[in-house]
């Protein structure tokens, strides 16, 4: 049992500097050491997507809206092109425009409303179908 207790003692003599080291990076400086400051990495700055340019038309495809959210200027006529299968609509939740109906390739216009803000919409036929108007 005495040379394992040797050995184990010759071992930690050998390491002492090592985690000497390794305790003095946890242990604050002293009056000689000078400390730098610890600057975190930036996060990368990415230009923001620009969203593309709203041409006034909305076209219906595969039940969904493209675009889905849009601005318009006030009082601007809004064309709708309907290229599905079915019948839809571009209808604002509280009722300030309207499309009426419009048939599988059929074309509707509505007027945006003169008020700046955000008009929810959605399909009369299809309620899952919606987007914003903002008015800016």
């Amino acid at each position: 049992m005495r040379p394992l207790l040797r050995a184990a003692a010759l071992l930690l003599l050998a390491a002492a500097p090592v985690l000497t080291g390794c305790v003095s990076s946890f242990v604050a400086p002293g009056p000689e050491e000078t400390t730098s400051p610890v600057v975190a990495p930036s996060e990368p700055s990415y230009p923001a997507p620009s969203p593309s340019p709203f041409t006034g038309t909305v076209t219906i495809r595969n039940f969904s809206f493209e675009p889905g959210d849009f601005t318009a200027a006030p009082g601007a006529v809004v064309t709708v092109t309907n290229t599905g299968t079915t019948a839809h609509s571009l209808t604002a939740q509280d009722g300030g425009f309207d499309t009426g109906p419009v048939a599988p390739g059929a074309t509707a216009t509505l007027t945006a409303p003169t008020q700046p803000g955000a008009y929810s919409y959605l399909c009369t036929f299809h309620h899952f179908m919606r987007g914003i108007l903002t008015v800016a």
